[in-house]
Order: structure tokens, then C-alpha cells, then sequence
């Protein structure tokens, strides 16, 4: 562990030993002890661990240890502004990096933006066909089903509340959006694509938020013990609100899948779990890997929070912007589908009692029949009205037209 993890470590309430004694601190409570084993991932042990044991650092316990320094310099030398401008004309994955870089920034990226070596060029391909293939329902589920669950996940609700994005949630919602776009896109990890600078100016952002959050009241106010946000755990949170949740979703769905494109898909998402600075020691080496690491990493920690409601009110308001007479209660009674009533509850979706047995008997023959197992006159019209909406909300979520910029930020959400 590097001299900076280290430090962080100690920021949080103790050395490492002690909390591997114990099994839990305050900011643990919420889930159990880490018992993944690394030899369920694609680096197949943990360095200099022993296979089939359970070594290395809880992730929870980790951050970025390379990027985090460097980011923390750029904003304490006001580099943010200048920096910003230099990266809105880097875009495509092939682009030299601009001209005028802070020194420490341009090395940090020049690293960050290699593909790991065991990235498989044929799946990756692969994995964007699939996700161009199933688009309407990998949109509809990054959009109504992980959008709306990452505002049941408590840390992720409050980091994004209380960082500067929270006062300004449209603008917050097509940079996240922009990633899940990116990630389903053709064109993905190619040159011409745009998935690598989308990474990299991530895990950039996300950098900037754990040097700036601590700084915010409101959220060292409300963060359970933890002092500095969005920790690899948290990131793998995330990550299996996304691909984890989408394939179990699918699957229950009836879509039809083969072996191929679940492993292509799959590694699509693994690529950018590295990307984003996740160690290869936790990303999941399988989909049944990823499901033990989603039931200890994600199912514990889902629940309320008044920030969470809010977002997620926000969220509605958002896609309701599509048709407001029909959209929200017909969105809300999806995303309760999708995302399940106790989700639902915790972030405040209304009950729909016309919708939401119409949605759970046309939904799944709307799937039947896209997937070719019932003839056209037994989907009832109603299926068609709820994909249309639902095209036209991930149209808004994940318009191509619009520019977006991922953008460092250099201080919180105001007062």
C-alpha cells in the first residue's frame, strides 16, 4: 500500500490491523465484513496472496492512490478553470492530450488512459453490439432502474447532494448519463469513441470530490463515519447498480442471451471498472463473481435518506420534462417495476395503482414478443405506449446532440 493510502487510512479511525480485528468500524456498519475472495477476479488472487484466500485491503479502505494527489494539487494551485477549458477539446480516445497541461496532471493521464493489458479488442466489440442490440432495455434500466436505485445508496445520494454537481441536477444527470451512453456506444473503446476520455475525466472528477468533500459540513454531517468519500468499495457499489443489476434484470425479463455475449458484455464493464481506477484484485473475474460481490457490497448498504428522496424526486421532474401528463406517474411505476416497492418507498416513489398492474402484465409480453416467442396481436396496445414513453425518456437521458463536458470541480454545493 502506498504512502497515500496509508495516510487515508489513518484519517479513517485506525490502522489496518485494528480494523481487521474487529471486522467492522462505524462506517462498516452497514454491511458485513469483506470475505470476497480475489481469486474471483480477473487479477485471480490478491498480490502476494496465497489462491483461494481472503488478503488484501478491505476496498472500503482504498481511494486512488494515483490519482488523488495530483488532483488535490490542481485544485490547492487554482489549475481547475484553465484545466477545464485545455479538456473540453479532448474527446475521442485517439487524441494526444492537450497542450498547457499542468506537468504532474498530463503524466497522471498519460497512465490512466492505457487499456489494461488483458482487454480483449474482439470482446470489447462484442460487448458495444450487445449493448447496441438490447439498447432499449440496457437504456431503460441504466436509466430508470441504476439511476434511480443510486439514489437508495446512501453514500453515493450524499456525495453527489452535497458536491458542487448536486445544486444543479439536469446538468448532474446528463454527465452521469453520459457515461452509460458511452459505454453502450459502438464505437465504445475504439479509437474514434470516446469511452477512455470518458474514464479518465471520471475518475478525475471523482478525485476532486474526495479532496473537496471533507471540506463540506453538510456531508461530514451526514456521512456515517466516513471521512473521505467515494472509496473503490463505493465505486463497486456503483458499478454493480450498473452491468450487475442490468444482466440479473434481463435475465429475469426472459431476454435471450448467449454465453458469448454475457462474457462480452461483461468484460465491456470489467475494462471500464479498471478505467475507473478500481483495482483488478475486485473486479469480478465472472457473472457469478459479480453477484457474490453485489449481495456483500450493494444489497446492505440500499436504503433512505432525505438527500436520496430529493434526487430522486429531481430525477422524475426530469424525465416527466418528455410528457408531464403521462410520463412521471408511468415512469414511477416502471422504476418501482424495475427497482422493486422497497426500493421505491425508501426514495419516495408514489404508488401507481393504475399503472403498475398494467406495467406487470404487458411488460414482460412486450419482451416475449421483441424476443420472438409470442406472435404481435397477444402484446396489448398499452405494451406500446409504455416502450414509446420509455424510448423517449432514454432519448432524453442519453441524447447524442447535446454537448457534454465532464468537468473538475473546485469546490461544493453552495450553502
Amino acid at each position: 500500500m502506498s504512502d497515500v493510502s496509508r495516510r487515508k487510512l489513518m484519517m479513517t479511525g485506525g490502522a489496518l490491523g485494528a480494523l481487521t480485528a474487529f471486522g467492522v468500524t462505524p462506517s462498516a456498519a452497514a454491511r458485513p465484513a469483506w470475505t470476497w475472495s480475489p481469486d474471483q477476479s480477473v487479477a485471480g488472487a490478491a498480490p502476494g496472496a496465497a489462491p483461494g484466500t481472503v488478503a488484501g485491503v478491505d476496498p472500503q479502505w482504498l481511494w486512488d492512490e494515483e490519482a488523488d494527489p495530483v488532483l488535490a494539487a490542481v485544485i490547492d494551485r487554482g489549475d481547475v478553470p484553465r484545466v477545464n477549458q485545455l479538456l473540453r477539446g479532448w474527446q475521442r480516445n485517439d487524441q494526444v492530450l492537450p497542450a498547457g497541461l499542468p506537468s504532474d496532471l498530463r503524466d497522471f493521464m498519460e497512465h490512466a488512459r492505457r487499456m489494461p493489458s488483458w482487454a480483449e479488442t474482439a470482446k470489447l466489440d462484442a460487448g458495444a453490439r450487445f449493448s447496441v442490440n438490447r439498447g432499449i432495455y440496457t437504456g431503460v434500466l441504466y436509466g430508470l432502474g441504476s439511476g434511480l436505485m443510486s439514489t437508495a445508496i446512501p453514500r453515493e445520494a450524499r456525495a453527489v447532494y452535497y458536491s458542487k454537481g448536486g445544486a444543479d441536477m439536469k446538468d448532474r444527470v446528463a454527465k452521469t448519463a453520459k457515461l452509460g451512453y458511452d459505454v453502450g456506444d459502438l464505437d465504445a473503446y475504439r479509437p474514434q469513441g470516446t469511452m477512455v476520455v470518458t474514464a479518465v475525466k471520471t475518475r478525475l472528477v471523482h478525485a476532486a470530490v474526495r479532496h473537496l468533500l471533507p471540506q463540506s459540513p453538510g456531508w461530514s454531517e451526514t456521512s456515517g463515519g466516513q471521512r473521505i468519500p467515494i472509496s473503490q468499495a463505493d465505486v463497486l457499489v456503483t458499478w454493480h447498480s450498473l452491468p450487475t443489476h442490468v444482466m440479473r434484470k434481463m435475465l429475469e425479463w426472459g431476454v435471450r442471451i448467449t454465453p458469448s455475449e454475457s462474457a462480452a458484455y461483461l468484460h465491456l464493464w470489467q475494462v471500464t471498472a479498471n478505467m475507473l481506477g478500481v483495482s483488478d484484485e475486485y473486479i469480478p473475474a465472472t457473472w457469478e463473481a459479480a453477484y457474490a460481490q453485489s449481495r456483500q457490497l450493494l444489497d446492505p448498504v440500499l436504503g433512505p435518506t432525505a438527500e436520496g428522496k430529493v434526487l430522486a424526486d429531481v430525477l422524475l421532474d426530469i424525465v416527466a420534462e418528455v410528457d408531464g401528463g403521462l410520463t412521471r406517474p408511468l415512469i414511477g411505476a416502471f422504476s418501482r417495476y424495475t427497482i422493486g416497492g422497497q426500493i421505491g418507498d425508501w426514495i419516495g416513489l408514489e404508488r401507481e395503482p393504475l399503472w403498475e398492474p398494467v406495467i406487470a402484465a404487458a411488460w414482460p409480453k412486450l419482451v416475449a414478443f421483441r424476443e420472438n416467442l409470442l406472435p404481435l396481436p397477444l402484446v396489448p396496445a398499452a405494451a406500446w405506449t409504455i416502450e414509446e414513453v420509455i424510448r423517449r425518456v432514454v432519448l432524453l437521458f442519453f441524447g447524442e446532440g447535446r454537448p457534454i463536458h465532464l468537468e473538475i470541480p473546485d469546490a461544493n454545493r453552495p450553502s
